[in-house]
């Protein structure tokens, strides 16, 4: 994994199968706004927020409780120059046992300092995770943050 890639982290006093089963439920923290499936191994899903992003992602890693990996197959980001600045990142979401807790690891693998979009995803990235995907995580209650903007 590159070390530039964006990463964030949490631990919670939650169960790896409810971190597992909070991911994959991923109209309830990042978008209703999706079509497709984001449960199983091959499965494919597409995300748009207006016409700012549209991103389609395929599930290329699926370990119950422990991990999941989209691959980032389509991109349309109109904020940017390089409208497809997303395509072949991965998505990754390890979640492991330490102690008492749940740790969970994002890391959002190619989105790298010096790409055009880091600032404004990164950002975003920070508010889906930390937010409504942690708040998911510990209540099991979709977030009114996960939005259709």
């Amino acid at each position: 994994m590159d070390k530039r890639s964006f990463t964030l982290s949490f631990l919670v006093d939650e169960s790896p199968g409810n971190v597992f089963d909070a991911i994959i439920n991923v109209r309830g923290w990042w978008t209703p706004n999706l079509v497709g499936n984001t449960r199983q191994l091959n499965d494919e899903f597409e995300v748009r927020f207006g016409d700012v992003h549209y991103s389609k992602q395929k599930l290329v890693e699926v370990v119950q409780d422990e991990k999941v990996v989209w691959l980032v197959t389509e991109s349309k980001l109109s904020f940017v120059e390089n409208k497809s600045e997303w395509v072949n990142t991965k998505i990754i979401f390890e979640i492991a046992r330490r102690g008492s807790k749940t740790q969970f690891v994002f890391t959002h693998e190619g989105l790298e300092q010096d790409i055009e979009c880091y600032d404004a995803c990164s950002d975003a990235w920070s508010g889906y995770i930390l937010g409504s995907l942690r708040n998911l995580i510990m209540t099991r209650k979709v977030q009114t943050s996960a939005t259709n903007v």
